[in-house]
């Protein structure tokens, strides 16, 4: 999408130019008519063309206006430049113009609709050609996006599994190169900046954004948080396959106290630092560049407003040195919301002293208008203004924007390559995590007669989730039409003629086509029942109740009434409370929402194509009044009382083949000091296919000065192993990995007796400082 050719009388001038975007005539009359027309244009010329990475930012610094300056901490939605009689909608260069001109605006986020990347390219070219014109400086745009399984909001992008999906693979390799493909799909756009990964630690499942957390483990969060860091930033942020990585929520967002988003969290200091903060320590010390701030209150203190979190924790703590960017209308909802600040101006006052860099403002100038009063009036320092605006300043220096602005030609042949494809296919066939399989129903035969049914049996926006092209995931008209449902899949690995299809109930229950499903259960030879939840994000995601609806289990009782056996793959952000089909299914699937390819990957692993591999990255519960985890400790009555145990425990999944393990043996009896200790076990592929094992460490403390949990993930690696081959997996423990955080909320490794657990094998050792 551009805009308009300019006047004819202005050909020769344009073609010296190229590199500009199309402005339009009454623009080009403005440019080149006005008396400083023509240096505005060679000044920009000059700029957008010189190989100047070595801008010198102080000196920009110093040279800058306080109206500049408090610009550049403004980020603003694409949606205030849009015509509203245009369909689809179009950029208004007058509104446009403004926003560069009198607010001097830093960033924008935000599609204009879903586009093909060529038609993104014009769009960041036409934004970022009228802010250099405008600039009297010449400070290009820092254009922001949400990439969170994938390319967002560009037609054609590869979409990967959500993140607890890719926390059950275990495997980093993928999530860093799904991550790299993800930034490549998105710098193709011209877009440079991705507000991912998702580093909240998912311990409260009825959190509506549960779906976009790697799983309930601070280390397993971290090790795949960084690796996506990774994957996204490469080793060069200047680099046409690069985006500046976003770590978010900084932090506790993830445990509301009811469960619902943006809601207050009530967390006790050692427990946040214990299980919520690790992984965003991890990723500043990954050379993370920026970091979005929970939107919601921790023990009654909204974080936005808190420099406790955001300059105390994160700056001097954590050491972080990038730029912190609030969430949608965050800042004014200290005011609005929270009622922490009496006035819209002391909410920006309190969020930028706090340590806030930028705000999402995103519909409105107000926080530019706010900000420049707080700054006249004494109430927020110039020094302060300075501290935010280098870091502002610096990450554009790092993406390349002050040597090219624009986006990169050559990046779009990184854009939809038919390998990125595979890699989204393995991501979603390591995912498939195998929670039940009765006397080894599984794998089907291909000659035997499905009926395939259930609300998640054909549709692509369950199979993709949130953040899939649009916001909510749910517009599944912009979903590529080569992509199967689980129906299609599986007509697909078995033939038409082995497959009946019903949709048999909504995903609220209402009954569709019940009765012509029952009565056609009774002629098959099995039935994929697919159930679960529908794609959602955020607020409309919220639930009062975490058990899946009544109606979808009756309709699962109904089809286990035919005698038949019935396969339940389940297909949800979250894991719905099922204790009262779990009896019934004879083997179950957890899919979770596994992306573009997700639908070939359970066709393939049903049917033995794929020996599945994932483990569960979360507890899944068996009550909805009984929320445990598995690092829970001795107290919560679950090694007295068998049915209060979860319905699968963290680390949950089976194979189509069995692993063996032997001889787990400890470098020394005692570790001590500084020094580390070898674990070694060997591990046996005992079946007869080949297959793949996570295989985990965990340590228990024996005794502790606070209550110690029945065991902590420490590592992980995944092995393939042939049928009758061993390897020997060999992990490092220090010190530093037994660590808690006591009481006193310092981090502490206490001398005494621990246990290594390694699958069904244990080995006790002593820590001695």
């Amino acid at each position: 999408m551009t805009l308009a050719v300019g006047a004819r009388g202005k050909k020769k001038i344009c073609r010296a130019l190229t590199w500009m975007p199309d402005f339009g005539e009454d623009y080009m009359k403005r440019l080149f008519l006005s008396g400083m027309g023509f240096f505005l244009a060679l000044t920009v010329f000059a700029q957008g063309n010189s190989q100047n990475t070595d801008v010198d930012i102080d000196a920009l610094l110093r040279s800058m206006s306080i109206d500049e300056k408090v610009g550049q901490m403004v980020q603003v939605d694409i949606s205030l430049f849009l015509t509203t009689n245009s369909t689809p909608p179009k950029i208004d260069t007058n509104k446009l113009r403004m926003a560069f001109d009198t607010y001097h605006v830093g960033s924008i986020l935000n599609p204009v609709y879903v586009m093909p990347p060529a038609d993104w390219q014009g769009i960041v070219k036409t934004i970022q050609g009228i802010a250099l014109a405008e600039s009297p400086h010449k400070i290009p745009v820092l254009y922001g996006i949400d990439s969170i399984h994938g390319a967002n909001f560009m037609q054609g992008s590869t979409l990967f599994p959500h993140h607890p999906a890719m926390g059950a693979t275990r495997n980093p390799d993928l999530v860093r190169e799904s991550a790299r493909i993800s930034a490549m799909e998105t710098r193709a756009a011209g877009v440079r900046w991705t507000f991912a990964p998702v580093l909240d630690v998912g311990r409260q499942p009825l959190w509506p954004r549960f779906s976009e957390t790697l799983g309930e483990d601070p280390y397993l969060v971290s090790a795949l948080g960084v690796a996506e860091i990774q994957g996204l930033q490469g080793t060069n942020l200047d680099s046409p396959t690069s985006v500046a990585a976003c770590m978010k929520h900084f932090f506790g967002y993830s445990f509301p106290f009811n469960g619902h988003d943006r809601t207050l969290a009530l967390i006790p200091d050692y427990y946040l630092r214990e299980y919520f903060l690790p992984p965003f320590r991890a990723a500043v010390q990954a050379g993370v560049k920026t970091v979005m701030i929970n939107s919601a209150e921790v023990n009654g203190v909204p974080v936005h407003g808190s420099k406790y979190m955001l300059t105390d924790i994160l700056r001097d703590e954590l050491g972080f040195k990038g730029m912190a960017v609030s969430d949608w209308q965050d800042v004014i909802r200290l005011h609005t919301w929270h009622h922490v600040a009496a006035t819209p101006e002391d909410a920006v006052e309190k969020s930028v002293n706090a340590g806030l860099d930028m705000s999402m403002v995103p519909n409105d100038y107000s926080f530019f208008d706010l900000l420049k009063q707080a700054v006249q009036e004494g109430k927020v320092s110039e020094a302060r203004l300075d501290e935010s605006v280098r870091r502002i300043l610096e990450l554009k220096k790092e993406l390349g924007l002050f040597r090219n602005p624009y986006p990169e030609p050559e990046a779009l042949k990184n854009f939809g390559r038919p390998e990125y494809k595979q890699v989204a296919l393995e991501a979603a066939e390591e995912a498939m995590t195998l929670l039940k399989n009765q006397n080894d129903i599984l794998p089907l035969a291909k000659n035997e007669k499905v009926l395939v049914t259930g609300p998640a049996a054909d549709t692509l926006t369950a199979l993709n989730g949130c953040w899939s092209y649009s916001w909510q995931g749910t517009d599944a008209q912009w979903f590529p039409k080569d992509e199967p449902t689980v129906w299609g899949a599986i007509r697909n690995e078995i033939g038409a003629t082995n497959v009946l299809y019903h949709h048999g109930v909504d995903f609220d229950g209402n009954a569709v086509d019940v009765n012509a499903a029952v009565a056609d259960a009774k002629k098959v030879d099995v039935v994929v029942l697919c159930l679960g939840e529908n794609s959602y994000a955020e607020t409309p995601g919220n639930i009062n109740d975490l058990a899946l609806p009544r109606g979808q289990q009756e309709f699962a009782e109904q089809l286990y009434a035919t005698g038949t056996p019935v396969i339940l793959v389940l297909i949800e952000g979250r894991g719905r409370i099922v204790r009262q089909i779990v009896p019934g299914a004879r083997g179950i699937l957890m899919a979770y929402w596994p992306g573009s390819q997700g639908a070939v990957a359970i066709a393939k692993t049903l049917f033995g194509d794929v020996n599945p591999s994932g483990k569960l990255p979360y507890t899944y519960n068996r009550y909805v009044n009984n929320f445990i985890t598995y690092d829970r400790d001795y107290t919560d009555g679950t090694t007295e009382l068998p049915d209060e145990t979860p319905q699968f425990e963290f680390g949950t999944g089976l194979s189509y083949t069995r692993f063996a393990y032997k001889n787990l043996k400890l470098s020394s009896p005692t570790l001590k000091g500084a020094g580390h200790l070898t674990v070694t076990v060997d591990v046996t592929n005992t079946g007869k296919r080949e297959g793949k094992e996570a295989v985990e460490l965990y340590t228990h403390e024996l005794y502790a000065s606070i209550a110690p949990p029945l065991r902590r993930l420490r590592a992980f690696q995944k092995i393939d192993l042939r049928p009758g081959e061993t390897k020997t997996v060999t992990f490092e423990l220090a010190a530093s990995d037994l660590a808690f955080v006591n009481a006193e909320s310092k981090l502490v490794t206490e001398p005494g007796g621990f246990e290594v657990e390694v699958g069904n094998l244990k080995q006790g050792f002593r820590y001695e400082q």
